[in-house]
């Protein structure tokens, strides 16, 4: 069985406990549409979506901050299109209508109950206002002893800081006792790596890992986690 070396189990969030594109999609929507920007509305997101991937991948890099990739993302945006709307308020609109998304992904509440009395924390790349509200709103309300945010943090996955101020609020010093888990490689999987800790790849569509990241494990459902069949679906 997967978890019973474990007892403190570190989360990523998007896509991984709650499912992120849906929230995304709909917060969108609604921000867009209160500032009278309706029409249009699919190829603003397309743009948007191609914009935001290039600053959080420059985030990751250590190339952004937090800051930066909150409101440029809009700027950039309303820029291309000629929108002239305040980015800061915008993306603050944004943020207040993603945090009322909750999407979870399914087999995640039977995981975690699964886990009994393990100590569970989220490691999240998003913005503290969105993802507090989100879980807040979810079945993972009360589920976590820490949620900590890279915008609270000051450090982003992969960084090991990020890794290491959520196990001191933890109290937690021995690394052979965590594992984290999460879908991306590039910061949940190469994070943990950096860090020195195992770390399971929550992998549901199958992808090659075609990264430096290695992960101790790997799962395509939450059932697996569960029952111990992610060893053997390992890839390199």
């Amino acid at each position: 069985m997967v978890v019973m070396k474990y007892d403190v189990f570190l989360f990523d969030l998007d896509d991984t406990l709650l499912e992120f594109e849906t929230g995304e999609r709909n917060a969108f929507k609604r921000a867009f549409t209160e500032a009278g920007l309706a029409e249009g509305l699919d190829a603003y997101r397309s743009e948007y979506r191609a914009i935001s991937n290039v600053l959080w991948r420059e985030l990751e890099e250590g190339k952004a901050t937090m800051a930066e990739l909150k409101v440029n993302r809009f700027r950039q945006l309303f820029a291309k299109f000629g929108i002239s709307l305040d980015a800061d308020e915008f993306s603050e609109a944004y943020l207040e209508q993603l945090g009322k998304e909750a999407h979870l992904i399914d087999g995640v509440i039977d995981m975690l109950d699964s886990l009994g009395d393990a100590r569970l924390a989220i490691v999240t790349n998003g913005f503290v206002k969105a993802q507090i509200a989100r879980i807040a709103c979810s079945p993972l309300n009360r589920r976590f002893e820490v949620i900590l945010s890279s915008e609270e943090a000051g450090y982003q996955k992969p960084r090991p800081e990020i890794f290491h101020a959520a196990l001191d609020r933890l109290g937690v010093t021995d690394k052979s006792r965590v594992l984290m888990t999460g879908d991306s490689l590039t910061s949940d999987i190469r994070g943990g790596n950096r860090f020195g800790i195992d770390t399971c790849w929550y992998n549901p569509n199958g992808l090659e890992n075609e990264t430096d990241a290695v992960p101790t494990y790997e799962i395509a459902s939450w059932n697996e986690f569960t029952f111990g069949k992610s060893a053997a679906g390992l890839r390199s």
